[in-house]
């Protein structure tokens, strides 16, 4: 087995230590950091995602997965900015404002990092006003917003809203998802895109930057 394939596989088991050690040793033997990057941690991250998304593993799998994955990207980051390789894209994320959940927000970050995309992650009880101050400051293209209860979800429509009076609208893409939330209420906001799970999310946003 190659080393880049061993480091999938162990990435995909959450074994963060053997994942370190075979980055390392990857790097030792000259492989190319963004060869590294791609074919050995998000080949890995990419399946935890697919097999998330068809239930075949659960919210600890990929968690630990997550945990491995940073614990080699940890070592590549240098490399990778030496080398002068950039994120997919950037995506500025949070909980919005009135709301404290965030275990559906730090899956789709960490779905989101595994498709290669530079996530700023805003933490929970996010205000419209945060969302667009952060999403120019960091020149993002998508703004990630999450909500758990039914009587925060009004704040996405004023996330859009803040948006539009920034003149930000036109090129950032909205995206809201969270239990509560549906497909419809997307579009009664005006927002762009819902997914209802965090692997769709993350291919949803690449998806998105690459078409914009």
């Amino acid at each position: 087995m190659s080393i880049l394939k061993e480091i999938s596989e162990f990435l995909q088991q959450g074994r963060a230590k053997n994942v370190k050690e075979l980055v390392q040793q990857a790097i030792d033997e000259g492989i190319d950091a963004k060869t590294i990057l791609q074919e050995g941690l998000l080949d890995g991250m990419s399946i935890i995602g697919e097999k998330f998304k068809k239930n075949e593993v659960y919210v600890p799998n990929v968690l630990i997965a997550a945990r491995a994955m940073n614990a080699g990207t940890e070592l590549l980051k240098p490399l990778l900015q030496e080398a002068g390789v950039k994120a997919v894209g950037k995506a500025v994320i949070g909980t919005v404002k009135g709301d404290l959940h965030d275990i559906g927000k730090n899956l789709v970050r960490m779905m989101m990092e595994g498709k290669g995309l530079e996530v700023i992650d805003l933490g929970v009880d996010v205000s419209a006003e945060k969302f667009i101050e952060e999403a120019k400051n960091h020149d993002a293209q998508i703004i990630v917003c999450s909500a758990l209860l039914t009587t925060t979800m009004p704040e996405m429509e004023n996330v859009v809203k803040a948006a539009e009076a920034a003149g930000i609208r036109d090129t950032v893409t909205i995206m809201v998802g969270g239990a509560p939330v549906t497909e419809s209420f997307c579009n009664s906001i005006k927002a762009d895109i819902y997914t209802p799970d965090a692997a769709s999310a993350a291919d949803a946003a690449v998806k998105a930057i690459k078409t914009a």
